[in-house]
């Protein structure tokens, strides 16, 4: 359903329930449990969540939908489920961890809103992009309302959601919702290529710019005091002054 594997200071979480990467509550424990991991495993610096299928996430499961709506549970079980999947996405968004998102194909519904909660996203231009929720008259409830505003600005949310305008990944970068798109073909050596070089910075140093960048969105939180803070911090590790002794030394090399 979802497979975790870990080389070094990278962790790779494959998508893999067939055929679309459907996200029902057996999915959702599994990626909790992944997450669980990942949250003690101070030796993972980056998090690659890719699909192992042709589709990277079609989102939430209908057919679940439907039973909740058929059997009884109605409204209540389907919200359940769904605060489930944004307590998930909250700890995803949360982790320590860079999480860099490969879309390798169709992205819908909770599984754009997946690739929303990761600090990377980079999509095959043939992949396609949206929040559909509209035509089940739902709204998007795993965040995608909030994130999309977030990273893409009120206007382009407003055209994804509310005029339910699926994109390609070409257009996606456009318009800000992945930073970078390419052929399918080379997507995946691409990623590689970007998470070795992530992989290779101080684990710390990634942490601490990634809690920097989330302030901004915190109005409780002083960003440019927490700059100071976290510097002040890494100034007194060993790897920040060996890597600072290593820059001149290479000057001295050249």
């Amino acid at each position: 359903m979802i497979e975790l594997e870990k080389s070094g200071p990278i962790a790779v979480v494959g998508l893999c329930r067939p055929p679309v990467n459907a996200i029902n509550q057996e999915w959702m424990a599994r990626m909790g449990e992944i997450l669980a991991d990942l949250e003690a495993d101070q030796g993972i610096s980056l998090v690659r969540i890719r699909s192992l299928q042709k589709v990277f996430c079609g989102g939430f499961d209908i057919g679940l939908i439907r039973h909740h709506l058929e059997s009884g549970g109605g409204p209540d079980a389907q919200i359940s489920d769904t605060k489930d999947l944004q307590t998930l996405y909250f700890r995803l968004e949360n982790l320590p961890q860079v999480t860099v998102a490969e879309i390798n194909g169709a992205a819908m519904g909770g599984g754009l809103e997946l690739a929303l909660c990761c600090d990377l996203r980079v999509a095959a231009d043939e992949a396609i992009m949206g929040l559909p929720e509209v035509t089940l008259g739902q709204v998007p409830g795993a965040g995608g309302t909030q994130r999309l505003s977030r990273i893409c600005g009120k206007g382009v949310a407003s055209r994804i959601i509310l005029a339910r305008d699926n994109v390609d990944g070409a257009k996606a970068e456009e318009l800000g919702i992945v930073q970078w798109a390419l052929p399918g073909a080379e997507l995946a050596a691409w990623t590689d290529a970007l998470v070795d070089r992530i992989a290779g910075f101080s684990a710390a140093t990634l942490a601490s710019s990634k809690a920097c960048i989330a302030a901004e969105a915190d109005p409780g939180i002083d960003g440019f005091a927490l700059e100071m803070a976290k510097n002040r911090l890494l100034l007194e590790t060993e790897e920040t002054q060996e890597l600072v002794a290593a820059f001149f030394q290479r000057g001295r090399d050249a």
